[in-house]
């Protein structure tokens, strides 16, 4: 790990590279220098990083720049891996590197799905885990957590409806008891105290009678 992390900071020398959370390499680039070096991560023999693994978006709200998009990379020849981290606003696109990993192209449009993160040079940038009518951005940390609308079938009109989000308030009462817990009597206790038979109580004379 610590030479590869020499080789990375003497391959990139104006950018960040730091070891973190004790066995993870994570590299960070400027946006602009990100396609150059995506290539010289994946072509270069000391790297050979010939898999995109995964990319994925993360929101800092109280950042200038809130997002940071992070590609998870793996050479299977040397065994080895490697983070790489580049940080954006939500107008400033980020290069894409579909062109190196072709894999890339779902990742982005997730991202783009999720965070509403823009990658110049992606000619595919659809919905991927949404509606395509879906508004807004649902991984976004100011996100409402019940959404703008919701979907539901119209057994009348034949066909999915969408409508805003109405809670009533019976909805917001929840009892967090166990049920379990919450019953004082089960079904079928009734019975048997109906059936229950009392027993003789002692009297004086046998209690008397006592040791």
């Amino acid at each position: 790990m610590a030479q590869l992390a020499d080789q990375v900071a003497a391959a990139f020398p104006r950018e960040s590279v730091s070891l973190e959370r004790g066995a993870e390499l994570v590299l960070r680039l400027r946006r602009e220098a990100l396609p150059e070096a995506m290539l010289t991560l994946r072509d270069d023999p000391r790297f050979a990083f010939e898999q995109c693994m995964d990319i994925c978006g993360t929101d800092w709200p109280e950042k200038p720049e809130r997002f940071e998009v992070v590609y998870n990379l793996l050479s299977l020849a040397l065994n080895q891996r490697l983070r790489v981290v580049v940080s954006t606003d939500a107008a400033t696109p980020v290069p894409s590197v579909a062109s190196v990993w072709p894999s890339a192209t779902w990742y982005e449009r997730e991202a783009w799905d999720m965070y509403g993160i823009v990658f110049a040079g992606q000619t595919d940038l659809r919905r991927l885990l949404t509606d395509y009518g879906f508004e807004g951005h649902p991984l976004r940390k100011d996100f409402p957590l019940t959404g703008y609308v919701e979907v539901r079938y119209d057994e009348e009109r034949k066909q999915v409806v969408y409508e805003p989000v109405a809670l009533t308030q019976d909805f917001r009462n929840f009892d967090f008891l166990s049920p379990w817990e919450a019953l004082t009597t089960l079904p079928g206790d009734e019975k048997v105290h109906l059936n229950r038979l009392e027993t003789p109580k002692p009297s004086q004379a046998d209690e008397g009678a006592k040791p």
